[in-house]
């Protein structure tokens, strides 16, 4: 097939020995010790930023401190995206080896759902005064096809354009920018190769080694913007194929690379590009507009790693425009991250417990604000201390009114997988826009049964 790439079962090969390695050293499980609690979490693979460590380091303290005898264990799993899930499932696969409490990306969720990996929540979360708190479509991110909630949401996020405005100026492009269209977004990229050599014009994230980025960052934030429904046909409960919006979006990735408006193939396909974009590129004026999402600040907070403190004056906000300018003008996609608790956990209530620690209004305000996160939470989002916190908060919550969701269907890892493969062959010229679409449809075809329907 075109679209997959040859080195397809090494990288598998590859991903599963890291697993196994992930397994030997998390020693006998979270059943040792009844009164240890073993927490376990994405690291960064950048060794400057630590902020998901820190929080954590803080909320043990206060959880130990109100629970005398009890203890917290940390399990940081460093890993880029895809090699973590990987990782996570085989751990929760074996009572020997799974924590318990875990870190779910909320796209992954049906999927460990469906495989029995995770416990409901339902009978902590109906004695949780705190849970009324949390706004609807957070809570529906986490809930399974059978009604049941299987894990509580630890914020949610945006996309958007951020750019460079010293590289604007140079290029004589505005610092009000605000592209209404797909073509006005590629000429921009145009006009900064043109007039400021040596410069990114414009990363859209590509490929497997981007994993979910380049899927949904990347290639959704696309797809969305045409004016259909892209990936899932919600009222035929089927998955979409032969789509003119896909080929559109395909069309769109292939320019960008085609053109040489985004970074080097190279580049685009390492799997750690995204810390080069964060700690480097936009920080150093070498790239001229990020499709990239409202968490970047965390990184260059006091303390976190890549200090830039001036940040937000030297980069502008825009939002995605829809391909041809349609209502509602704009698209953003929002996904975010739930605290859940495995099926084999050995002390699953002290886990609950540590949710509630971690998800108190003060403390769940902390972390918003931390890693650049957007409130689920009514009260913490009201607080007007919440929203002066950080620059960009604003504008990022306001695209929730027009943002859409994955179709996180137990199906959607696979489908994710397929659009990366999609993304990777007209990125490096190794399959025509049509062949990967053609491609990517098979793929679907097999990984839902048949379950499509065709446009």
């Amino acid at each position: 097939m075109p679209v997959r790439p040859t080195t397809t079962p090494l990288i598998l090969a590859t991903a599963a020995l890291l697993a196994a390695g992930t397994l030997s050293a998390c020693g006998g499980g979270s059943g040792d010790d009844p009164d240890t609690v073993r927490i376990s979490f994405k690291q960064s693979t950048d060794n400057e930023i630590r902020v998901m460590d820190t929080y954590l380091a803080d909320i043990k303290k206060q959880f130990e401190k109100a629970n005398p005898g009890k203890k917290v264990e940390l399990v940081p799993i460093k890993a880029p995206d895809s090699e973590y899930y990987t990782k996570l499932q085989q751990m929760l696969r074996s009572p020997k080896t799974a924590p318990d409490l875990v870190y779910e990306d909320t796209f992954l969720i049906n999927s460990d759902i469906t495989s029995g990996y995770l416990k409901p929540l339902d009978p902590y979360l109906d004695k949780w005064k705190d849970w009324d708190q949390f706004i609807d479509t957070a809570k529906t991110a986490a809930k399974a096809a059978d009604g049941k909630t299987y894990g509580v949401p630890d914020g949610t996020d945006t996309r958007g354009l951020w750019f460079s405005k010293a590289v604007f100026k140079k290029a004589g492009l505005p610092a009000d920018w605000q592209p209404k269209n797909w073509d006005e977004l590629l000429d921009a990229a145009r006009t900064i190769k043109k007039k400021v050599p040596g410069v990114t014009p414009l990363n859209v994230y590509t490929g497997k080694p981007a994993g979910e980025a380049a899927a949904m960052q990347g290639f959704q934030m696309l797809a969305y913007g045409t004016g259909e429904e892209p990936l899932y046909d919600t009222q035929a409960k089927k998955w979409v194929t032969g789509s003119k919006g896909f080929k559109d979006s395909l069309k769109f990735v292939e320019t960008v690379y085609e053109e040489k408006l985004g970074p080097d193939v190279s580049d685009a396909l390492d799997p750690n590009f995204a810390t080069r974009v964060r700690g480097e590129l936009l920080p150093e004026d070498k790239l001229g507009i990020a499709l990239d999402g409202s968490w970047l600040p965390q990184d260059w907070g006091k303390g976190a790693g890549h200090e830039w403190p001036e940040w937000s004056k030297k980069l502008g906000l825009a939002a995605m425009p829809t391909q041809n300018g349609q209502a509602p003008g704009k698209v953003s996609m929002s996904g975010g991250w739930t605290w859940a608790i495995p099926a084999k956990a050995s002390n699953p209530d002290l886990a609950f417990e540590f949710i509630e620690t971690m998800q108190t209004k003060a403390n769940a305000k902390k972390w918003y604000i931390a890693n650049s996160g957007i409130a689920v939470r009514k009260d913490v989002a009201a607080d007007p201390s919440y929203v002066k916190a950080q620059p960009g908060i604003k504008f990022f919550t306001d695209l929730v009114a027009t943002t859409h969701y994955r179709p996180a269907y137990p199906a959607y890892p696979k489908v994710s997988t397929a659009i990366q493969e999609a993304m990777e062959s007209v990125t490096t010229g190794d399959s025509s826009v049509e062949e990967a679409a053609k491609g990517y449809d098979e793929e679907v075809e097999s990984a839902t049964d048949g379950e499509v329907v065709e446009r």
